[in-house]
């Protein structure tokens, strides 16, 4: 028996149903909507105390942290196996999925939360309940993010870094796309489900453009696209109107975005 608590949209969602598809793992859903904050409720905090999603049940046993989690799926079911065998190759994969860990997952709430987010919290509590809320936060780190990112919006300071980060992967990628077909070796792995959400959450920015030099990048994203489990762990679970509202909010702020890449 599999439970997952998560979110259509979420990128750490996204990569742990990649992972699970992938493994022809069916799973009950508990899926919630994250700006009305369903997932603060008492009982799914006795689960997930950091209160985010997802998380993964597996018959009694609770396993948190999407890149956790992922090679959880992979150590219980072995086919397909989604780490190299090659000790050294298996090390490369973990590079790539301890990055998402140690900024991009940030960088890219970054970009969603300027662009995006703040928009459906402004229309889900209003924007003067909304900066109340943010002002009320405790956690110091929390609180800046928010104020940068959903009160200030495209004035974040946080904004240059995250686009200066993505930036960096991608030039890191095509080196490593250069060598090897995929991101870990000649074999789809964890770390090409780790990073198709992130690449996936830009494009849905109308952020394409950031890859436009590097046709390896291009070539790599379309082939994970094109992989069944992409449509039954990614596609099916779209939010229509969030996916409709980046799109408009990332193409007002294209010109934007591109001065401060350059």
């Amino acid at each position: 028996m599999i439970e997952l608590y998560h979110n259509g949209m979420s990128t750490c969602s996204q990569k742990v149903r990649l992972a699970l598809t992938e493994k022809n793992q069916d799973f009950k859903s508990h899926i919630f909507n994250l700006r009305a904050g369903e997932h603060k409720n008492e009982a799914y905090l006795k689960l997930n105390p950091k209160g985010v999603v997802p998380t993964l049940v597996h018959d009694t046993t609770v396993i948190c942290e999407s890149t956790v989690i992922n090679e959880y799926i992979d150590d219980c079911w072995s086919t397909p196996p989604l780490r190299p065998q090659d000790a050294f190759q298996r090390a490369r994969m973990r590079i790539w999925t301890k990055q998402l860990d140690e900024g991009v997952h940030a960088m890219g709430g970054v970009l969603s939360f300027a662009l995006v987010f703040r928009h459906e919290l402004f229309d889900l509590k209003g924007e003067e309940e909304t900066k109340k809320m943010i002002s009320n936060l405790s956690n110091p780190e929390q609180k800046n993010f928010m104020t940068e990112n959903v009160i200030k919006g495209l004035d974040s300071r946080l904004l240059p870094g995250a686009i200066a980060r993505y930036k960096k992967l991608i030039m890191d990628m095509d080196k490593e796309l250069a060598e090897t077909k995929w991101l870990a070796g000649s074999d789809y792995s964890l770390a090409d489900i780790g990073l198709t959400p992130y690449f996936l959450r830009l494009s849905h920015l109308q952020m394409a453009w950031m890859w436009s030099d590097f046709p390896r990048i291009a070539d790599w994203f379309e082939r994970v696209q094109e992989r069944s489990n992409y449509q039954n762990a990614v596609v099916n679970w779209y939010n229509g109107d969030t996916i409709l509202l980046m799109a408009e909010k990332g193409s007002e702020a294209e010109a934007h975005l591109k001065k401060i890449s350059a």
